[in-house]
């Protein structure tokens, strides 16, 4: 047997990513993400189905929480070793790490006074899954890694590192395991970005690999045509629509790679004056620390990013965003009078600052609620998008009014054709491919067509399933 694989997240659904790797005496983690889908939130709480202690090295893909979520209770919990990530990703995953672990404290003592209020016990214990205090813990153990690069685990295991195109830093891990004077390749593919996308550069591929593990997010879909100029073109509409209504856009977005691909489309609409010169609220210190990592991260940009910066034009600093840092300006903009863009997490509204102002424009015909990211099911998010007409948000219900719309060519993974084509140049069929990372429909469509178009062997692996590596 060459190795042992356990799939103890993102299998049949979409965060939660978590992958065991034993080989000899080695054992590896990729990724230590969080379940963000309210039916498996309770998998966070639960016991790790390993020792902490006895793992020897995390392999991360990138900083989305659902990629590095648990890494604070890992730690926490005994884990020792090196967490291996590009700069950037460290980076950032700390900042997304202490801001989850200050949410999780707010969050806790809210649910705490309100069920208390209400008479009533919640699902999940009223204390933080993990403190500030744990995620400040797991910063000394991160280790950065650049691309095209690798890094030795006890010999016989090595994890190398290339382009994702996902979000800034993202990586693909091609793990190289030595057994009996030969290498062995596993790929895990994180999550796949597609080609051409604003800021950074486009997936790395590859031409073999025994095994791989795929992501599947839209692995049952093709995007629609998402060109930069048709995402601006819709954006442009939907901005104009609401402004002539004198309502606000509310855009729940992600922190990370979003939020900036964002400014960089606001920034191409006002630079060509198709949109009116309106106030632009960034309220999400989380997403504004990580615009000043991709500032000092400009390497990893592509070649039309960088073109930008040398003119003097960058996304990042237009004359009409606003950086909202607290509390108090983050209430202060419910008295602006005028139409605005206010763009605050979370993507899926699960928590954050975009709650209060979705209850401050739900009820306002006049306003649109705008997603420009995957929404999980059962999020608020994907409750919105389905059409709900009333949702509790904030320990209330509140009627839905607001116009809900959705870009969908703002997608930081590839769909069906694209995962596709990152296969394409495999020259050997791999022993099999398992498909992860995707709700059940999406995973097993993809592994049924790419089994049809290919022949190769597929599967969508359960939670805990086990598989040798032979």
């Amino acid at each position: 047997m060459l190795a042992k694989l356990t799939f103890l997240g993102a299998a049949r659904n979409v965060t939660g990513s978590c992958y065991l790797l034993e080989s000899q005496d080695t054992r590896v983690l990729i990724d230590c993400g969080m379940y963000q889908e309210r039916k498996h939130q309770g998998r966070n709480w639960q016991p790790f189905p390993f020792d902490p202690q006895s793992i020897d090295a995390v392999f991360l893909t990138h900083a989305h929480l659902d990629h590095c979520g648990l890494l604070p209770k890992l730690v926490r919990e005994g884990y020792k070793g090196k967490i291996y990530c590009t700069q950037a990703t460290a980076e950032i995953a700390q900042i997304i790490l202490l801001d989850a672990a200050k949410l999780q404290e707010e969050d806790a003592i809210f649910k705490a006074e309100r069920h208390k209020r209400e008479g009533r016990c919640g699902r999940f214990p009223e204390i933080p899954l993990y403190t500030v205090e744990d995620a400040e813990a797991v910063e000394p153990h991160f280790s950065a890694v650049e691309y095209l690069s690798c890094v030795g685990i006890n010999g016989n295991v090595e994890g190398c590192y290339y382009e994702a195109g996902h979000v800034l830093g993202a990586a693909t891990i091609s793990i190289n395991i030595q057994q009996d004077g030969k290498n062995h390749r596993v790929i895990f593919s994180g999550d796949i970005g597609e080609p051409d996308r604003p800021i950074i550069n486009d997936p790395a591929i590859f031409d073999e690999a025994e095994y791989i593990v795929i992501e599947s997010t839209y692995g049952d879909r093709i995007h629609e045509e998402h060109e930069s100029i048709d995402i601006q073109k819709q954006l442009r509409d939907c901005i104009n629509r609401t402004v002539i209504a004198r309502g606000n856009i509310i855009i729940p977005s992600f922190a990370l790679e979003r939020s900036q691909e964002l400014l960089y489309h606001l920034n191409e609409l006002f630079l060509r004056k198709e949109i009116p010169p309106l106030t632009v609220f960034l309220d999400s210190p989380m997403a504004i620390r990580i615009t000043k990592v991709f500032k000092h991260n400009a390497d990893l940009f592509d070649k039309e990013m960088m073109q930008r910066l040398r003119q003097g034009n960058s996304c990042f600093s237009f004359e009409n965003l606003r950086m909202v840092q607290n509390v108090e300006e983050s209430k202060a903009i419910n008295n602006v009078k005028e139409s605005s863009i206010i763009i605050a997490g979370s993507g899926m509204v699960t928590g954050g600052r975009v709650k209060h102002h979705i209850v401050n424009n739900i009820r306002r015909a006049a306003s649109t609620i705008l997603f420009v990211g995957y929404q999980a099911k059962g999020t608020p998010g994907r409750i919105l998008l389905d059409g709900a007409k009333k949702i509790r948000l904030l320990g209330q219900i509140h009627p839905v009014k607001a116009h809900i719309e959705k870009i969908d060519g703002f997608s930081a993974h590839a769909d069906r054709d694209g995962l596709l084509t990152w296969l394409s140049d495999i020259r050997v069929p791999p022993r099999c491919v398992f498909v992860t990372h995707g709700e059940g429909k999406a995973a097993n469509s993809f592994a049924n067509v790419l089994n049809e178009r290919t022949g190769w062997t597929t599967k969508v692996p359960r939670y805990k399933d086990t598989v040798e590596l032979v």
